[in-house]
């Protein structure tokens, strides 16, 4: 009997301080930390001011992508996306991602309704998926 206790607290003693960690650093991620809605846009996973040259041509076309739905609307960053991606084929095949950050964005501007409604071809339904998936 003594020796499973010991082994359950050495178990606990080493699991116990990794879940805590885990947890504790994923409710960190979770939190709105600016306060305001619309600054969780511009908070995207690069800083938009950075030069494009030092990131991926995707990463860049997609923070100009939002910022250009938070200056105009959805449905203008949809036709740029779409413009892109037939000047550059290349983007293709990263196009579904860009678009569904842009759904995102959208409900996080607009709400899922108002952002819904500038749901376009572009990229599949790629848009809307990211719409669906915020809401």
């Amino acid at each position: 009997m003594n020796q499973s206790a010991r082994r359950i607290g050495r178990t606990l003693a080493l699991v116990l301080p990794v879940v805590l960690v885990l947890s504790g650093t994923l409710a960190v991620t979770r939190v709105n930390w600016s306060g305001g809605s619309q600054s969780v846009l511009a908070a995207s996973s690069e800083d938009v001011s950075t030069p494009a040259k030092t990131r991926a041509p995707r990463e860049a076309l997609r923070d100009r992508l939002l910022l250009e739905l938070q200056e105009k609307n959805p449905g203008v960053a949809l036709t740029t996306l779409q413009q892109e991606v037939d000047a550059r084929p290349s983007l293709a095949k990263h196009c579904a991602w860009i678009a569904r950050a842009l759904g995102r964005a959208a409900v996080r501007q607009y709400g899922p309704s108002r952002a819904q409604s500038y749901a376009r071809p572009v990229c599949d339904t790629a848009f809307a998926t990211g719409v669906a998936q915020s809401v």
